[in-house]
């Protein structure tokens, strides 16, 4: 398995691509600190959580996570080189996390980058760490599962490009689905506005922003990222099965 997480990590950072994503991503974190600066009141102190900035990071990983996971398993196909992948001692299971993993130290790497950000607040003000701490857990999370939600689409087309489009979709769907649960049509049925709200990311990531770490949302995170690793492996292994 280290062998294919090794591969993946090369074709990130042996190329210019984890660095494009990265340099966008902190271009735009960039952004929403300095206008955050600017619309503070003027005072002594400066005290910041951050809570409000990950919101808005939120809508950048929705364009820029789709980006990263379109190559997955897409590119395997169109290149040709899936069939030497299925054919390697290497079981189905160990590819899928080991892409995954793969995916995963690109995010953190993506991450760690804006621990610059509330380093440069503590020195010029105060920054609410517990709320800082429980963001990060909460991006991570949230970002993991979107990784693991990629990553399925990408297994199912052969295109990179249509990967990343649904990929984008998919997510600013996911984005707005607990206020779809809250419109008037669906208000009517309680019980239905209940399953489909059970399904929203967003306001969980909201207990994280404010400084809280549930049980039942880490559940539900984990329980979404094994749902779409194993949704993977079906879709590969089936795939497998149907070459012979």
């Amino acid at each position: 398995m280290f062998p294919i997480y090794k591969k993946e990590l090369q074709s990130f950072f042996y190329t210019p691509f984890a660095y494009a994503i990265s340099a966008l991503f902190m271009l735009l974190f960039s952004l929403s600190f300095s206008t955050g600066i600017a619309q503070i009141e003027e005072t002594n102190k400066w005290a910041f959580s951050f809570t409000e900035m990950f919101y808005s990071v939120i809508l950048y990983f929705i364009f820029l996570l789709p980006i990263l996971t379109m190559r997955t398993f897409a590119d395997e196909r169109k290149n040709g080189t899936e069939v030497l992948l299925m054919t390697s001692p290497v079981s189905v299971a160990k590819i899928v996390i080991a892409k995954f993993l793969a995916n995963i130290t690109v995010y953190l790497f993506m991450l760690v980058g804006t621990s610059f950000f509330p380093i440069i607040t503590a020195m010029k003000g105060e920054v609410v760490v517990s709320q800082l701490i429980c963001a990060y857990i909460g991006i991570f999370c949230w970002g993991t599962m979107y990784i693991a939600i990629g990553m399925f689409i990408s297994a199912l087309t052969e295109s990179a490009i249509l990967a990343a489009i649904i990929g984008e979709v998919v997510m600013f769907a996911l984005l707005f689905i607990d206020d779809f649960s809250n419109t008037p049509f669906i208000s009517q049925y309680p019980k239905l506005q209940s399953v489909i709200y059970s399904f929203a990311a967003q306001p969980r990531f909201a207990y994280f922003s404010e400084g809280f770490i549930r049980l039942s949302d880490l559940v539900f995170f984990a329980s979404a990222i094994i749902v779409f690793l194993a949704w993977t492996y079906i879709a590969i292994e089936k795939r497998r099965w149907n070459r012979g």
